[in-house]
């Protein structure tokens, strides 16, 4: 921690050599025989998306914190991988914040910076239990969808209850409507499009996060009004992650 810094003042972090800041991020790392370096840069002008009420940003509930900083972020520069340099430019994606004095118990989360039949559109969603004592919550499920000029942001705690969202692996279903709206979908990925990673939990022991980057989604916004249904979908481009303490999975867990 003494190599580390946190800016409360602004979007500044760094950890040994590496940095993290409002257009750029640089830095270096390695593991036994193998070996990482970062040098990118971004840019973007979308406003952030939060995953969560406003209002439920200060305090201590929940305790894990999520946001989008900049959805559709244009990144550029390069990646250095076991030596072999690997160029970057006009990649799209996003800058994320996650944090919390405790990793959520149990969630299923996923992100598409835009898809395939909607370069623009950005969807954040999740699925998420919660655990006090021996008694879980019902799944909660938050969804933020920005297309075609408007923000569907159905993630109020009693919208994120009334909606669906079940997760196996590795196949998510969800599903989110107001008087006015409705949003299906699905995120799915092959056992081999996942790496399994231990994230340490802050008031103790370890859960297994399983990510991937290259997952499908198939998402349908119906107007209920005017019964319009448009369909938006992309084959590689969803972010898809479970964090869970079951090991039966499969995924072997690399660090």
């Amino acid at each position: 921690m003494a190599q580390c810094h946190f800016a409360r003042d602004q979007f500044a972090v760094q950890v040994g050599e590496s940095e993290l800041g409002p257009l750029a991020l640089r830095g270096a790392g390695a593991a036994g025989n193998h070996a990482i370096a970062w040098d990118l840069r971004y840019k973007g002008e979308q406003p952030p998306i939060l995953l969560l009420p406003p209002n439920l940003y200060e305090g201590g509930f929940p305790k894990a914190k999520t946001l989008v900083g900049l959805p559709l972020a244009i990144y550029s520069g390069e990646l250095i991988v076991d030596g072999q340099t690997i160029s970057v430019d006009g990649w799209v994606g996003s800058q994320n914040h996650n944090w919390g004095s405790q990793h959520t118990d149990l969630y299923a989360w996923g992100q598409v910076a835009g898809f395939d039949n909607a370069p623009d559109s950005f969807l954040e969603v999740a699925t998420a239990r919660l655990k006090f004592g021996p008694v879980w919550t019902p799944p909660f499920t938050p969804l933020a969808l920005r297309h075609g000029g408007q923000d569907y942001m159905l993630t109020a705690l009693p919208q994120s209850l009334r909606s669906r969202g079940a997760f196996t692996y590795f196949r998510w279903t969800f599903a989110a409507e107001t008087r006015a709206v409705k949003i299906m979908g699905t995120i799915s990925a092959p056992p081999e499009a996942f790496v399994g990673l231990r994230y340490g939990n802050p008031p103790g022991g370890s859960k297994q996060c399983l990510n991937s980057k290259i997952a499908a989604c198939e998402l349908v916004v119906l107007d209920k009004e005017s019964g319009q249904r448009q369909s938006l979908t992309t084959a590689h481009r969803a972010a898809f992650e479970i964090l869970t303490d079951d090991a039966a999975h499969g995924i072997s867990i690399q660090v």
